[in-house]
């Protein structure tokens, strides 16, 4: 099984791809992580020289030296100090292929792809004898690791420094950048719609519920007020899957809470079946603003 499956190579400043590896395994959490790859090269100005993205299976780790970074998604079972050492054997090679001001007049996206047969080699080399293959050594790697170790970047973290945490990027003065989700789905437009039924569901039923609360001296004031927060839970739902917002997934896990709890607190007002429409629906659209993912902007140029 190959450690190393994707390297990258990004001009820090503008977040330029300069060269990548072919791909030669598609699984979807590899996709996952290219895609969060090229959206923290965007971002690689505001973070430290040397940095770390952990993910399920599979890590992203990058370093930063000379205006131009090196990164790379490997499997969590490869050594930090390893996958640091193959970045290390990368920025040997790049620097001692292409000069430094080429490099700074680049223009267009992938100017340099043929470095990828280089980056082909190096990444056989590790995955097949696992160790560094040109100066540098895995002990002065540690040793530079433990001196000056990574620092461990939170996704979400990257998402609100680009600006783009759950939709359309946060606009600032003069900002003309747009980053934006991935289409919406016919999941999403069902569970909008049935969020829609729901909440006209809760606000119909609240405001009826509110004259008889009237009338029987405010017997029924949590039941109306169940209604009411049931309403806005499933408003807030729709604006989540939407649009931007930041700490997306305890938002998102406190309103599918909420909306719990309410229909169970109208379990006298409500027959079985409804109460497992309405938290169906809460579940289904939580589960689709989770897993609704930011569009990857750059051009793949078929790599």
């Amino acid at each position: 099984m190959s450690l190393i499956l994707f390297a990258f190579v990004v001009r820090v400043r503008d977040g330029l791809p300069l060269s990548a590896s072919t791909d030669f395994e598609h699984n979807r959490e590899l996709q996952e992580r290219k895609q969060q790859l090229r959206t923290t090269s965007k971002a690689l100005a505001r973070f430290p020289d040397k940095g770390t993205i952990k993910g399920r299976e599979l890590n992203i780790y990058f370093v930063s030296s000379e205006g131009v970074s090196y990164m790379t998604v490997c499997h969590c079972s490869l050594p930090v100090a390893k996958a640091f050492c193959f970045l290390e054997d990368l920025r040997w090679e790049f620097t001692a292929s292409f000069k430094s001001t080429v490099v700074a007049l680049a223009a267009r996206p992938y100017p340099f792809l043929e470095f990828d047969g280089t980056i082909q080699k190096l990444k056989q080399h590790y995955n097949q004898n696992g160790g560094p293959a040109l100066e540098v050594t895995l002990a002065e790697v540690q040793e530079d690791l433990r001196l000056h170790p990574p620092q461990v970047i939170n996704w979400e973290e990257v998402e609100l420094t680009n600006g783009t945490a759950n939709g359309h990027m946060e606009q600032s003065p003069g900002s003309g950048q747009n980053g934006r989700l991935q289409q919406v789905t016919a999941a999403g437009i069902l569970s909008l719609v049935l969020n829609i039924v729901c909440a006209s569901l809760n606000i119909i039923r609240g405001v009826h519920l509110i004259e008889y609360t009237f009338q029987d001296d405010y017997e029924g004031i949590w039941n109306v007020a169940a209604f009411l927060l049931a309403f806005v839970c499933c408003l807030l739902q729709c604006h989540l899957y939407l649009f931007h917002s930041s700490r997306k997934k305890p938002k998102s896990f406190t309103l599918l809470s909420a909306i719990v709890l309410c229909n169970f607190y109208l379990l006298g007002l409500r027959n079985p079946w409804q109460l497992i429409f309405h938290v169906s629906v809460a579940s289904l659209s939580t589960f689709l603003i989770l897993t609704r993912k930011l569009q990857d902007r750059t051009n793949d140029c078929g790599v």
